[in-house]
C-alpha cells in the first residue's frame, strides 16, 4: 500500500483489518486534503498501546504538540492523564488523538493561538480519524468536546445537554462524550475549576465503570 492513497481508501482497507495504526501514522504525514498541512509544523497522529481499551479524541493538536508530533503533551494533556489516573483507567490502555490531525493556529505577536477548525476541515480529516478506530478496535471512544463529538456523532450533537452518556453510531465502538480538558485550564476562577474538574472525572468514572463491565473486544494485528 503506498502512501499517496486518499484517507477514504485507507478508511476502506482499516475497516477490512488490512491496515495497522503504523500504516495510518506514515501515510496520514503526507495527507493533503485539506490546507492546514500547510500551516502546521507536522502532522501529529494519534499514539498510545497497539491494544487500547479507550480512544480519546480531542479536537487538534496545540502548540506544543504541533511542535513535539505528539497529541496531548501539553497541559490540557497533563490534567487528562491525572483524571485518568484518579477514576483508575490504566493510562497504558488508552490511545489518544484528535479529530484533526494539523494545528490551525493565527500569529498574536510572537505566539501562536489556536484557531477552531472549520467544518469542512473536520470533514476531510475524518476518514483518518475513523480508520484509527477501525484499525484499533477499541472497546469505547471518548470524545473530549464538541469538535471531537460531532466529528462521530454528527453537528446536532451537543456535549452540554448528552455528556457522560453511551451514545452508539453505526460502524462504531460505543461513545461517551465529556468536554476537552482544556475548558477546565479556562475556567475563570478555582471554584469554578474545582466543581468543572469534578464533573469531568464523573464522566471518566463511568467511563470506567462501562471498561469493568464490557468484555475485551477481539483485536486486530498492531
Amino acid at each position: 500500500m503506498t502512501a499517496t492513497r486518499q484517507p477514504a481508501a485507507w478508511l476502506e482497507s482499516a475497516r477490512r483489518g488490512q491496515t495497522t495504526a503504523a500504516d495510518l501514522r506514515a501515510a496520514a504525514e503526507r495527507c493533503r486534503a485539506c490546507d492546514l498541512w500547510r500551516r502546521g509544523t507536522q502532522t501529529v497522529f494519534g499514539e498510545g498501546p497497539a491494544r487500547p481499551r479507550v480512544v480519546c479524541v480531542g479536537e487538534q493538536p496545540g502548540d506544543r504538540e504541533d511542535r513535539a508530533g505528539r497529541p496531548f503533551v501539553g497541559p490540557a494533556g497533563r490534567l487528562l492523564d491525572e483524571a485518568l489516573e484518579r477514576v483508575g483507567i490504566a493510562r497504558d490502555g488508552v490511545w489518544v488523538t484528535n479529530a484533526v490531525k494539523h494545528f490551525k493556529w493565527k500569529e498574536r505577536g510572537k505566539r501562536r493561538i489556536h484557531e477552531k477548525p472549520s467544518p469542512n476541515e473536520v470533514r476531510a480529516c475524518r476518514p483518518w480519524l475513523l480508520a484509527e478506530i477501525a484499525a484499533l478496535q477499541p472497546d469505547l471512544v471518548v470524545c473530549l468536546g464538541a469538535t471531537a463529538a460531532q466529528s462521530l456523532l454528527g453537528p446536532r450533537f451537543r456535549v452540554t445537554k448528552d455528556r457522560g452518556r453511551v451514545v452508539g453510531a453505526p460502524g462504531l465502538p460505543p461513545i461517551v462524550a465529556t468536554v476537552h480538558p482544556s475548558s477546565l485550564l479556562r475556567a475563570p476562577d478555582a471554584a469554578t475549576r474545582r466543581r468543572e474538574r469534578a464533573r469531568f472525572e464523573a464522566d471518566l468514572r463511568g467511563v470506567a465503570s462501562l471498561l469493568q463491565k464490557a468484555p475485551r473486544r477481539a483485536a486486530r494485528r498492531a
